[in-house]
């Protein structure tokens, strides 16, 4: 099949678009070179690779940055991602376009499922929130909206190698804790938004199974590198970001037959020690 991905370059393209060539496709990757808020660099990018599925992951991703500038995040995330579906539209491609946990008010300690209102309490949420809706409008029959949450892996800033570099150097550390999510690693992320083409156009989550809040998730990553920092709990007022975070944004499956990702404490797990190994390799 001939796919075509939208920020590629990013920490998930660079993990989707491997996966995708060992599956067999025929994959496109583009990024900063077709502007997605220009209608018709858009369509000329699609008409050009004539693509039978897209993956949508260009986004304005910076939380405190689009609290500052709200109108050109959502040039972004909404406008952006409308003119994606519409050619997805005009062409009969299948698109998956991916969002996140901030669509949510973040008030349900249960967790979200996929058909839960939404009420974003950020910029960043309402321009994604933005970007589902002008994409299920524009091509209901072919978009799988795909939320996802606090995502790291190996080839972007990531709290995860952030915590393990800082953790290293000091011997303690401030993170928040009252903010409580499911930490995704996008290798596993990648397989399962591939497989959403098998499911019926809509909303899905995949997120890593269970949930934790940002200062135990600390305290799990230095424990797998074997860290002795110590980690010192903050309220989300305390830490003093510029934009409001959901406190609760657990990702729950409800779908039958949807993918699920398996639980955040083994893909850490995993995603420590691939790394630590290709680490040492380099230094060897």
């Amino acid at each position: 099949m001939r796919v075509l991905v939208t920020g590629a370059a990013g920490m998930l393209g660079s993990d989707l678009i491997p996966t995708l060539t060992a599956d067999g496709h025929e994959v496109t990757g583009v990024d900063m070179d077709v502007d997605i808020t220009d209608p018709a660099a858009v369509d000329a990018c699609v008409d050009r690779v004539r693509p039978q599925a897209i993956f949508h992951l260009a986004a304005w991703t910076n939380v405190d940055g689009a609290e500052a500038d709200e109108a050109a995040c959502l040039a972004v995330n909404g406008d952006g991602t409308r003119n994606v579906a519409r050619a997805a539209a005009r062409i009969g491609a299948a698109l998956v376009a991916v969002s996140t946990d901030y669509v949510f008010t973040g008030d349900n300690a249960d967790g979200y499922g996929e058909d839960d209102p939404t009420g974003p309490v950020g910029a960043y949420g309402r321009t994604k929130r933005a970007g589902e809706q002008a994409a299920l409008t524009e091509h209901p029959t072919g978009t799988r909206i795909a939320r996802t949450a606090w995502l790291y892996g190996q080839h972007g800033r990531n709290f995860v190698d952030t915590m393990r570099r800082l953790g290293a150097d000091r011997d303690e550390l401030t993170v928040v804790a009252d903010q409580t999510g499911s930490p995704t690693w996008t290798r596993d992320l990648a397989p399962a938004l591939i497989a959403l083409l098998d499911q019926p156009p809509g909303v899905y989550h995949v997120a890593g199974g269970g949930s934790v809040t940002w200062a135990d998730f600390a305290r799990a990553i230095f424990a797998e590198c074997g860290l002795g920092c110590v980690v010192r709990d903050v309220t989300t007022a305390e830490y003093g970001a510029a934009a409001p975070r959901p406190a609760w944004s657990i990702l729950t499956v409800t779908k039958p037959g949807a993918p699920r990702l398996r639980d955040w404490r083994e893909a850490l797990h995993e995603y420590i020690e691939t790394t630590s190994a290709a680490a040492d390799m380099e230094r060897n």
